[in-house]
Order: structure tokens, then C-alpha cells, then sequence
């Protein structure tokens, strides 16, 4: 059966439906991911100590956030002490000493960024594919692409000051006047495009991801819709395309997120102790930096925990946020039959 040669009539969903389904899927996204990031983070703080200055990137599964080591001694969540053999030893001495909320530390602060950020970027996307589609056809390929560019590129560019804020906030405790303070001070000294700095890394990777991401998405959710005989995807057939999809994006842009995250920790560095930026951080210059040292491998440096992360976090955001949706459906559906 073709989903395209006719069938049912399709019940859209508004986009404050659309919103509530993104922002149930990322917070499920972010409880399922989270506890992968903190073994690691865990991990990596045994086998090298943090010191207190030093930057380390947290994941909650939506966003790559960037954390600074503030407290001496072993207080922070990332400093206790566990003597962990590998993960599933860390994941069970983490929950038996610790207990089970310990798997989800630093994770509330993120979602302040986070779920703002995803419900724009969905929302957005599902909102310029239906206008697109209806102005130049349901069966043209290249709108997933437009779409998840622009959704992207938007989303990227409204929460970049916002997470550089909360990264100031986070390592230098201001209070509010301060941080009003910081930010004047910033932008009169170095303009307003100083908010966005560490941009162009970010764009660079989560744009292309975006596009490969929502082709290949409706690509295969389309093939297997019509495998099955189906007009709409099931939960399965959702999860499934966003697993793969993920996939197939996290590898083909990893040599961006491996500069991305040395751009940040870099940047991070040097505005810490006062010193002036220079040239050869540029995004370009830290790739050649990098192929030059480690070769052509080390743009692809931590392929596998990527695509551990990567995967399980499209495919849980993806069939939420789409279960989300065929709810609101059904539930509008009703509606229009009472009316």
C-alpha cells in the first residue's frame, strides 16, 4: 500500500501540541541519556583527576554543555571517589554507594538550555516542512533538508549567549547584577557578536547533522511506512528511522564535533586566565592542527562512545516526540467528530 496514493485524512496538530510533544520527548531523552554521560564523566575524572579550572563537556543527550571544575577536593559529583574497573562496575557502584539519583547529577541546570532549545527546533522544523510541502508538494526530498538547516541554524543561534551565560554563571558564581555587569562589559569592549562566540564550530557540526539527520528520517520512516503497509508510523518504525538516522549523521560529523569540543575547551582556557584569543583557533586551523598531530584518524576520535550516545537519543527523541503527536491527533480528531 503507497501512503501517498490516498488514505485517511491527516489531523494536524498546532504547534503548541507540537511544542508539549517535544518538550515531553527531550526531557525523556535527557533521563534516558544522562546516566551514560555521568559514568563517563565519572570515569574520566578517575583515570585524571580534574583540577579545579579545568572545562569538561556534559552531555544530557540534547545538548553538549561545557562545565567547569569549580570546588577543590572531592564535594563535586564528578570528583568522588569510586575506584571503578569499567562502566557497568561504575553503574553499579554509582547506584549502591551513591544511589540512583546520583546518575542524573548536573543534569537540571542543563535543562534550562536544553528543552527550550529542542522544543524550538522541533517545532520549528515540523512548522517550516508543512509550509513548504504546501507550497511546492509533499514529494519534493530536498524540504527535510531546508527545513532541518534553518530549524537548526536558528535554534543554534538563539541559545549560543545564552549558554555562554550559563557557563560565566557557573564557574564564577555572579549574581545577577554581576552577570548584567559581565555582559555590558563584554559587548562594550568587544561588541555584540562576542555573545556568539563559539558559534561557527557549533553551525558547522549540528547543521549538517540536522540535514542528513531529517533526510535519511523521512527517507526511512517513508520506506518502512510502505513495507508495513501503513500510513503513519508506528512507535517501532519511528524509533527505528531515528536510530539509524542518528547514526549515520553522528559518523558523518564527528570530525566537526572532535574541533568543536577543542574549540570550546580552547576558547574557555584562555578567557579564564584574561588572555587574548589567538589566531590559530580558528576552526580550520584546529582540523589541520589536529590531522597534522594524530593524522587523518584523529578527526574520528571517539567514534563508538558517540554513536552510543548519539543513537539511543535520536531514537528516543524521535518516536516520543512522534507518539506525542499521533496523541494530539486523535485527540483533535475527537474534537472535529463532537463539533
Amino acid at each position: 500500500m503507497d501512503p501517498e496514493a490516498g488514505g485517511p485524512q491527516i489531523i494536524k496538530v498546532t504547534p503548541l501540541q507540537q511544542m508539549l510533544a517535544s518538550c515531553t520527548g527531550a526531557i525523556l531523552t535527557s533521563l534516558m541519556v544522562t546516566p551514560l554521560d555521568v559514568v563517563k564523566i565519572r570515569l574520566q575524572a578517575q583515570n585524571s583527576p580534574f583540577s579545579k579550572g579545568k572545562c569538561f563537556v556534559y552531555s544530557n543527550g540534547l545538548m553538549d554543555h561545557l562545565c567547569v571544575c569549580e570546588e577543590e577536593g572531592n564535594k563535586a559529583w564528578y570528583k568522588k571517589p569510586g575506584c571503578f574497573r569499567g562502566t557497568l562496575d561504575a553503574f553499579l557502584k554509582i547506584i549502591r554507594n551513591e544511589g540512583m539519583k546520583s546518575l542524573w547529577s548536573g543534569l537540571p541546570p542543563t535543562l534550562v538550555m536544553a528543552v527550550p532549545a529542542t522544543v524550538i527546533y522541533f517545532t520549528c522544523y515540523d512548522q517550516l516542512t508543512d509550509l513548504l510541502r504546501r507550497k511546492f508538494g509533499e514529494n519534493q526530498s530536498y524540504i527535510p533538508v531546508v527545513a532541518g538547516i534553518v530549524a537548526r541554524f536558528g535554534a543554534v543561534t538563539v541559545i549560543s549567549p545564552l549558554e555562554l551565560i550559563r557557563t560565566n554563571m557557573q564557574s564564577k558564581k555572579f549574581s545577577y547584577k554581576e552577570l548584567h555587569q559581565f555582559v555590558s562589559k563584554r559587548v562594550s569592549e568587544d561588541g555584540w557578536i562576542s555573545l556568539w562566540r563559539g558559534w561557527a564550530p557549533t553551525v558547522l557540526r549540528d547543521v549538517p547533522f540536522s540535514a542528513m539527520y531529517w533526510y535519511n528520517y523521512e527517507v526511512l520512516k517513508k520506506w518502512l511506512c510502505e513495507k508495513s503497509g501503513l500510513y503513519e508510523p508506528t512507535f517501532i518504525i519511528s524509533f527505528t528511522s531515528g536510530a539509524l538516522s542518528g547514526s549515520f549523521a553522528a559518523v558523518a560529523t564527528l570530525p566537526f564535533d572532535v574541533v568543536k569540543t577543542q574549540k570550546q575547551t580552547q576558547l574557555w582556557m584562555y578567557e579564564s586566565h584574561k588572555m587574548s584569543v589567538p589566531l590559530h583557533l580558528s576552526t580550520w586551523a584546529i582540523m589541520k592542527n589536529i590531522v597534522a598531530k594524530n593524522g587523518f584518524s584523529g578527526l574520528f576520535t571517539g567514534l563508538i562512545p558517540r554513536l552510543i550516545k548519539i543513537a539511543p537519543a535520536c531514537a528516543i527523541m524521535i518516536s516520543t516526540y512522534e507518539f506525542g503527536k499521533a496523541f494530539f491527533q486523535k485527540q483533535n480528531a475527537q474534537k472535529q467528530q463532537y463539533q
